[in-house]
């Protein structure tokens, strides 16, 4: 939940989709040799960006409370800073999770294999919340470096031990399906974020740069993008960083101060997988 700037009119890579009758434009490729690929994508007449992450070249963490004096982030500059002193460059970054007033995670949070807030499934008034819009769901990371997202009950079935995870919600495509609960032709529009794991080592993130409806957004994941499931982040104050693009998203005077945040750092080059 934080900065934003005028979206930049230089990205790494734009690209043509052709899906349920909507038009975006091919203008190049990002190198294959990037492992962090950024590119702009229109989907029914909407705008979004989007980050493609292979978790073999980039390792994706969770942040929300510096590990040197566990005051909290509260916003990505400060994040960029704490990884500059650590010599690691941040190759992007994005607020996520679904936070309380006090900005302390609403459901299961795992950093570097501790969970700090254990797996929330009580059921809410689905007016108090996004979260409550059930299902809601969990984006995980484990220790081989896979990813995944899974409904919350799917996610406690499963007994799998994350490294890194956020509970959030609602799921915006559940097993190829989009989630019951959203309405094709709903006025509330909103910027929003959201992630899913095409494949247990290709993430995508991806922010709207424009307010768009839930049904909107969890189309774009599942006919654009090809996800079985996909998790909602964030809405209103959503934005994603990357050093090429800077800032997109929600526009600055709609940020407030972010809890936890998702990081992509380049792997150590012995981290590296053996060819």
């Amino acid at each position: 939940m934080l900065h934003s700037t005028i979206p930049s009119l230089l990205h790494r890579a734009t690209f043509r989709i052709l899906a349920a009758g909507s038009i975006g434009v091919l203008a190049g490729c990002a190198s294959p040799a990037d492992a962090v690929e950024g590119r702009d994508l229109t989907f029914d007449s909407q705008s979004y960006f989007a980050v493609t992450v292979d978790t073999r070249k980039d390792d994706i963490e969770l942040y929300w409370r510096n590990p040197d004096n566990g005051q909290p982030f509260g916003g990505l500059e400060a994040l960029k800073t704490w990884a500059a002193g650590k010599d690691r460059t941040l190759a992007f970054a994005a607020n996520a999770g679904i936070y309380d007033r006090e900005f302390k995670p609403l459901g299961l949070y795992v950093e570097n294999g501790k969970t700090v807030v254990p797996l929330n499934l009580a059921h809410g008034n689905p007016r108090s919340g996004n979260f409550s819009l059930l299902p809601n769901g969990v984006f995980a990371v484990y220790d081989d470096g896979s990813a995944e997202v899974r409904t919350s009950d799917d996610f406690r079935a499963a007994g799998r031990k994350p490294r890194w995870a956020t509970q959030s919600g609602p799921m915006l495509v559940i097993d190829g399906e989009i989630n019951a609960q959203f309405d094709n032709g709903s006025d509330s529009m909103k910027w929003r974020s959201g992630v899913c794991a095409k494949t247990p080592r290709e993430v995508v993130f991806v922010v709207s740069r424009a307010p768009v409806n839930f049904h909107s957004f969890a189309r774009l994941f599942r006919d654009a993008i090809g996800c079985r499931n996909a998790l909602f982040l964030d809405g209103t104050i959503s934005q994603f960083y990357t050093p090429e693009a800077g800032y997109t998203g929600a526009p600055a005077f709609m940020t407030k101060p972010y809890a936890g945040m998702i990081a992509v750092f380049p792997k150590r080059p012995d981290a590296l997988p053996k060819h």
